[in-house]
């Protein structure tokens, strides 16, 4: 029974010390660039977010899946997950769609606060997701800033 023990201790420590060999890589930088609105169901409101995912290291990350969750003016705002799987190559970047529902109740969260800010524009945001990669390479990611609208197209005549 002892032995049993000491080759389990043995086997866990061989895999802790095996993580300690990965190369140092730095982490994956991650921007918001596009939202587009989805078909919703019901109550629900669907919109694609659209990520640019860089990969400033000299080894490909290779993914299977995304999650991400946003979050509005400090209030959970909308979640969502794909099954989508590739490889973003070194030193190079790929934009990722991730389609993500949001539900009644923070929509009329939203609304309220609006009814007191009178506009969306400046307000703050942070976007906190992940790249699935298995056991130990799954990379998490967070971005931030302050929503940036679009205003109104004038023409010059």
């Amino acid at each position: 029974m002892r032995s049993v023990h000491a080759i389990i201790v043995s086997l866990v420590l061989l895999c802790l010390s095996a993580c300690t060999t990965f190369p140092n890589s730095d982490p994956l930088n991650i921007n918001v660039v596009g939202l587009e609105p989805l078909q919703g169901q019901g109550m629900e409101v669907r919109f694609a977010v659209k990520i640019r995912v860089q990969n400033p290291n000299g080894m490909n990350v290779n993914f299977s899946g995304v999650a991400l969750d946003l979050e509005i003016n400090g209030q959970p705002f909308a979640s969502g997950v794909s099954d989508q799987s590739g490889s973003i190559s070194r030193f190079s970047d790929t934009v990722l769609t991730v389609p993500v529902s949001v539900s009644a109740f923070s929509v009329l969260r939203q609304t309220y606060v609006l009814g007191q800010m009178q506009t969306l524009n400046n307000m703050p945001y942070i976007l906190r997701g992940k790249l699935g990669g298995g056991l130990f390479a799954t990379q998490r990611f967070v971005d931030s800033g302050n929503l940036r609208l679009p205003g109104p197209v004038t023409s010059g005549l």
